[in-house]
């Protein structure tokens, strides 16, 4: 068999000029949904304080909000094909604006809806940006504009992070709450502007052949299949890196919550330019033996940061954790670009909504998975399953790629 997404590596490669737009339209509105899914974790300090409640409550609130997403995600492709994927776009964005409105009323009932309202709202954006970009760029360019599209998750995570601290002192917790609801607004309306331009330049998708069809189409395909659980596998290991990093260098390594908060923004840097790297290695080799490599990297990672200890000199720890983030930040956009160079004609976001049902799937299981293997062993017991699943992926996808490139 005859691998159907080879990557463009001989003769001179198509221009991106004409994509540009919606390359900067499915960039910004990826940030502003980022920045919406992270708000609530931002502003929990100040507003379990106020509601009365946990904290740590901001943990079950994520896991709900991919449980969420994982769902609408496979029941995306519909709606894209019947209204279009730039409406698709701002029905998420309002979708978002609500949740956070809702969340600003400060009742502990409406933050819960709140919740629902923007895992539903972060559902259907990898779809619709499947759908628009892969019409409109050049096969040649998928895995580098794929990457810069994803680099709107740590680059929303990054805003949510440092703005909505900064609006507290003055409009506190539900005033800064509005301020990103008004910020989604503000985003929806843009993509009324230039909802035209984009859907007369997106060839209109096949009619949708259902939910389980998509499933089915993906879990018989010898590649997409090997993609998916592996997508699932690369997010257990990307969502408890992210999630747990800092309490596991404060409580097992000792670090103060400064210095592994530093570690963590430095490898969320280094994750996000790795993401553009390897973007641009996708369009030149095989993505799916990349993905492979990538997961090696991945495992090895998870496999040093177990042995770190309170012992460790700290410049190994920052080197450690910089390394693990970088690598294991880095692959999603690689992931999405080969799912849309395998799908069908017309069935990108179909195709698209099952891989972003897989992997968010991994993070609603993997989190919680790895707390309580942390809490009935111990961290080191945590991380060292994670990296032997992710090295299954990785060999399981090595090994694809090299049957299918010698068939």
């Amino acid at each position: 068999m005859q691998q159907g997404a080879a990557p463009n590596t001989e003769g001179p490669r198509p221009g991106l000029r004409p994509a540009l737009v919606p390359i900067g339209a499915m960039l910004g509105t990826q940030m502003l949904i980022s920045l919406a899914v992270l708000s609530l974790s931002v502003l929990m300090p100040a507003v379990a304080r106020d509601l009365g409640i946990s904290p740590k409550l901001v943990g079950a609130f994520t896991a709900v909000t991919y449980a969420i997403a994982s769902g609408v995600a496979l029941w995306s492709a519909g709606p894209i094909s019947r209204l279009g994927a730039v409406r698709v776009c701002q029905f998420a964005m309002l979708a978002a604006a609500i949740g956070l409105a809702l969340n600003a009323t400060a009742f502990v009932s409406a933050t819960v809806v709140a919740v629902a309202f923007i895992g539903f709202a972060q559902g259907p954006i990898n779809p619709a940006s499947a759908h628009i970009l892969s019409q409109r760029v050049p096969r040649a360019w998928f895995s580098l504009v794929f990457s810069v599209k994803q680099t709107g998750v740590p680059l929303g995570f990054a805003a949510a992070g440092i703005f909505l601290p900064l609006l507290l002192p003055a409009l506190g917790w539900r005033g800064a709450s509005l301020a990103a609801a008004a910020l989604l607004l503000a985003g929806a309306a843009v993509l009324e502007l230039l909802r035209a331009r984009l859907d007369a330049s997106v060839a209109p998708s096949a009619p949708s052949e259902g939910i389980w069809s998509s499933i089915v189409h993906v879990m018989r395909h010898p590649e997409m299949r090997v993609l998916g659980w592996s997508a699932l596998l690369y997010v257990v290991a990307q969502h408890t890196f992210t999630f747990f990093l800092v309490t596991y260098l404060y409580e097992h390594c000792r670090l103060s919550i400064a210095e592994a908060g530093l570690l963590l923004f430095l490898a969320q840097i280094g994750g996000t330019l790795q993401r553009l790297i390897l973007g641009a290695l996708g369009d030149r080799f095989p993505r799916m033996m990349l993905l492979g490599w990538t997961g090696i990297g991945i495992a090895l990672g998870a496999v040093a940061t177990s042995l770190i200890s309170a012992e460790t000199p700290y410049w190994l720890i920052g080197l450690i954790v910089f390394a693990y983030g970088t690598v294991v930040i880095s692959w999603n956009g690689v992931s999405i670009a080969e799912f849309a160079a395998l799908a069908p004609p017309g069935q990108v976001a179909a195709v698209a909504a099952v891989q972003t049902a897989l992997a968010f799937s991994g993070a609603v299981i993997g989190p919680p998975l790895f707390g309580l293997i942390a809490a009935v062993a111990d961290y080191r017991s945590a991380f060292l399953l994670v990296a032997a699943c992710v090295l299954a992926a990785a060999v399981w996808q090595i090994a694809t790629s090299a049957r299918l490139r010698a068939a």
